[in-house]
């Protein structure tokens, strides 16, 4: 009689973790790293139609403010839903829907003709957006093999540069060519909208979170499909599923899991990393062409300065990505970070083209590996059974603080100008350097299942 039996999750996970790294690897990572390039290429956009806005409708600094943060509203409450809807739903269908809210909102943000009527998509922007950032981190880190999952998720952050690279190209060719540009520039923005049809078929959900919802069936048959492609052949099954090991199976289990002992000094030490690096990065960021122009560089000039500091991103997080298995998640995140402050004051008080450039791209390739590290970090901390929804929130309580910060910018450059503003973006990079030694280092070692 034949042998009817399924894998257990903890060998299904053994499998996961045993495979060497396959074409389907590489599809998977490039179908999600498209995804998240995409949505780097529309937060990058609005830093540069910011500053074209400023000019055309004669906007103050405190609305321009309000058109950043109100994205970054959307993305709090995007990532904390979106986590949780991750971990009830499957990463995959999450996923894809958040591309689908964000790039057709951007979209629409083409026809606008007023500043409410911005404000009101970009909210529905940062929706999607927000959601989307941490479900994709999970998701790849529950495919890939527990000694390069670390370095895969840098390698998935890493499409950030491409995304914000293609913005910086936008912004310097699309967006000073004609009063209009800025709304080509959105249009642009609205190709999510059909990727995420591409994401939502060509994709497979995560075979740990089919197992950790009883549906082991399913999970077999995608792992089998990746070890087909490595040319392995699985054992026979000789066991049978066991009792479900996840130890939260409802929305208000996962949020009070995330406090109990196990997980709350973990918890508290990410949220404060996400807390200080939301508010100094996209303090910066987003006000870098700005506070460019406003120091007597034109449009176009600005936006080239702003070009060439994005291109450093990329050797970050190459960097990154190779000492992350080497150093391990902590001293590679804490490193980047304390090389993220010492650039940030050399870039406050910089006031050469040669200076502001070097000390622009330094803060680019610090500041981005450090955003490497800290992806890879997060969903590693947590099992299977609220990794998304933890990963959510961490994100979510960040964006807080990329909310705050927009608003906080123009109220800083009044009282110090850039050198006092970027000295309180180097003291919360130092913040989060010191927070990162509390986290969980699970370099090389499997992921938590239950």
């Amino acid at each position: 009689m034949a042998n009817t039996a399924l894998p257990s999750r903890a060998s299904l996970a053994e499998r996961l973790d045993d495979l060497p790294f396959t074409r389907r690897h590489a599809r998977l990572l490039t179908g999600s790293g498209l995804g998240w390039a995409l949505d780097a290429m529309d937060v990058g956009l609005i830093s540069f139609i910011l500053a074209a806005l400023v000019q055309q409708w004669d906007l103050t600094r405190t609305e321009a403010g309000w058109i950043a943060s109100v994205g970054f509203l959307g993305m709090a409450v995007g990532a904390t839903l979106g986590g949780l809807l991750a971990d009830r739903l499957g990463r995959r269908q999450v996923f894809a829907l958040t591309l689908l809210v964000y790039g057709v909102a951007t979209g629409a943000s083409a026809f606008v003709g007023g500043l409410a009527a911005l404000l009101v998509l970009r909210f529905l922007v940062g929706l999607g957006l927000g959601a989307e950032l941490p479900v994709a981190s999970t998701y790849v880190s529950e495919f890939a093999p527990a000694r390069i999952r670390g370095r895969l998720i840098v390698v998935l952050e890493a499409f950030w540069a491409v995304g914000w690279t293609a913005a910086a190209l936008i912004g310097y060719f699309v967006i000073p060519a004609s009063a209009d540009g800025w709304r080509w520039a959105f249009a642009i923005g609205a190709i999510p909208a059909l990727y995420a049809l591409v994401v939502r078929w060509g994709l497979p959900e995560s075979p740990r979170w089919l197992a950790s919802r009883g549906r082991i069936a399913e999970a077999e048959r995608i792992v089998s499909t990746f070890e087909a492609d490595a040319g392995l052949v699985a054992e026979p099954a000789i066991r049978r599923e066991p009792p479900s090991r996840s130890i939260a199976v409802t929305a208000r289990a996962r949020l009070q899991t995330l406090w109990n002992p196990e997980f709350s000094r973990r918890t508290i030490c990410l949220w404060l990393v996400w807390l200080t690096v939301n508010f100094a990065y996209y303090g910066a960021f987003i006000w870098i062409p700005s506070i460019l122009v406003e120091a007597g560089f034109d449009l176009v000039r600005s936006f080239g300065f702003t070009l060439i500091i994005t291109l450093a991103q990329l050797p970050g997080y190459a960097v990154a990505a190779w000492l992350i298995e080497v150093w391990g998640r902590r001293s590679t995140l804490s490193v980047f970070l304390v090389g993220s402050a010492v650039s940030a004051v050399f870039f406050g008080t910089a006031t050469t083209e040669p200076a502001i450039i070097a000390s622009g791209m330094a803060l680019s390739f610090f500041n981005l590996g450090a955003w490497g590290a800290l992806y890879a970090v997060t969903p590693e901390i947590y099992p299977t059974s609220l990794r998304a929804t933890g990963a959510g929130w961490a994100a979510g309580v960040g964006r807080i603080a990329s909310i705050v910060a927009p608003l906080v910018v123009p109220l800083l450059l009044v009282a110090g100008g850039a050198p006092l503003l970027f000295a309180v973006f180097g003291g919360c990079f130092l913040i989060a350097a010191a927070a990162a030694w509390g986290l969980a280092d699970r370099r090389g070692i499997a992921l938590d299942d239950r």
